[in-house]
C-alpha cells in the first residue's frame, strides 16, 4: 500500500537571474505536522504555490501518494495563502458555501460543513457579516474555515498564525493537531518559532531557496550548542569575564547565559558565581528552535560566502 504523503522532489524555480528554489526536497507523511521555516524571501511561499499548481516548477515534481499531483488531486488540498484570498464584500456564510461547492460538495453538505467549522472556529455569529467588517483575527479564522470546509486530504498553510491573539492561536493549534491525528499531512510556514517547536513533528529550515536542515525538533536541537544558564542575583555584568574557555552569550537581569568552550570548567564558573552571592539557577540548556534557526542560517550564509 502506497503511503499517503506529500512529496516535494527536487523542485527548482527561477525568475530571470533570481533563483527562487534550488532542488527543494522534503516530504510530509500522513498525520505529520511539518514546520516550514525561513527568512522572508527564502522560498517557502513559492514552494507552496508550486504544490498547489499556482506556479509551474522549472524542474522537479510534486507527488501525493506516490503519483504526480493533478488538477483532481488539488481539489483535495486545503490551502491557506499568506495574502488572504477572501472576497471582502461577500458575507462569510455565503462565501464559505460557495468555496465548498467549488470543491465539489453538494448544497446540503456545504451548508452543514460551514455551520460546523464556523462554530468550531468561533465565528458562527458572524456568518451574515461581510468579511471586510470582521477584525483581522476573525478574518483569519474564516480563511482557515475556507481551507477546511471541504474536508481536505492535505493541508498547506502559509503563515496561519499571523495576527492572531493567544486564544485564536490555541483554537488554530488544536484544529491542526486534530487534523494530523486524523491522518492528514499538514505543512505550515510560520515566523513564530516557539509555536513551530511546540506543535511540529519535524521542521525544515530554508535559506535562499534551499533546504539547509530538516529533522525532528529534538534531533535538530540535540546537534546544537548547549549553554550554561546561571542566575546569580548579586552578580554584576562582567562577573564571568576572564574565565578560561567561557563566552557570555547573553546577560539579562540576574541571568547570564554562557557558552563553554573546550577546556572550560563548569565548576570554576560555579565558584565564580557563588563568589558574588547566592546562585538560584545553575543548569545546562539546549538551544531553542529560534536560536538554532539563527545559527543554521548564519552558518549557511558564511559557507556560501566562503
Amino acid at each position: 500500500m502506497v503511503e499517503r504523503r506529500l512529496e516535494i522532489d527536487g523542485v527548482s524555480k527561477r525568475y530571470g537571474d533570481v533563483v527562487a528554489l534550488r532542488e527543494m526536497t522534503f516530504a510530509v507523511a500522513a498525520g505529520e505536522l511539518f514546520g516550514f521555516v525561513g527568512s522572508n524571501g527564502a522560498g517557502k511561499t513559492t514552494t507552496m504555490r508550486i504544490a498547489l499548481g499556482v506556479l509551474a516548477a522549472d524542474s522537479g515534481v510534486v507527488r501525493w501518494a506516490g503519483e504526480p499531483i493533478t488538477l483532481a488531486t488539488r481539489r483535495h488540498i486545503g490551502y491557506m495563502p499568506e495574502e488572504r484570498g477572501l472576497y471582502p464584500k461577500m458575507k462569510v456564510g455565503e462565501q464559505l458555501v460557495y468555496l465548498a461547492r467549488l470543491h465539489g460538495l453538494g448544497a446540503t453538505g456545504a451548508k452543514r460543513a460551514v455551520e460546523e467549522w464556523t462554530e468550531r472556529l468561533g465565528v458562527a455569529g458572524r456568518r451574515d457579516d461581510e468579511v471586510q467588517k470582521l477584525s483581522l483575527g476573525n478574518q483569519q479564522r474564516v480563511q482557515l474555515a475556507a481551507a477546511l470546509v471541504h474536508d481536505p486530504a492535505i493541508l498547506v498553510l502559509d503563515e496561519p498564525f499571523s495576527g492572531l491573539d493567544p486564544v485564536a492561536v490555541d483554537v488554530m493549534s488544536t484544529v491542526l493537531l486534530d487534523k494530523a491525528a486524523q491522518g492528514v499531512p499538514v505543512v505550515f510556514s510560520s515566523h513564530q518559532l516557539d509555536l513551530v517547536e511546540r506543535l511540529c513533528h519535524r521542521v525544515g529550515i530554508v535559506r535562499s531557496g534551499q533546504m539547509v536542515a530538516c529533522d525532528t525538533v529534538d534531533a535538530l536541537r540535540a546537534g546544537g550548542v548547549v549553554h550554561l544558564v546561571v542566575d546569580a542575583p548579586g552578580a554584576r555584568p562582567g562577573w564571568a569575564d576572564g574565565l578560561a574557555g567561557v563566552t557570555v552569550v547573553e546577560h539579562s537581569g540576574t541571568r547570564t547565559v554562557l557558552d563553554l568552550g573546550d577546556g572550560a570548567d563548569d565548576q570554576a564558573v560555579l565558584r565564580a558565581a557563588l563568589a558574588t552571592g547566592p546562585v538560584t539557577e545553575f543548569s545546562r540548556r539546549r538551544q531553542s528552535l529560534t536560536e538554532l534557526f539563527r545559527n543554521v542560517v548564519s552558518e549557511h550564509t558564511e559557507a556560501v560566502a566562503a
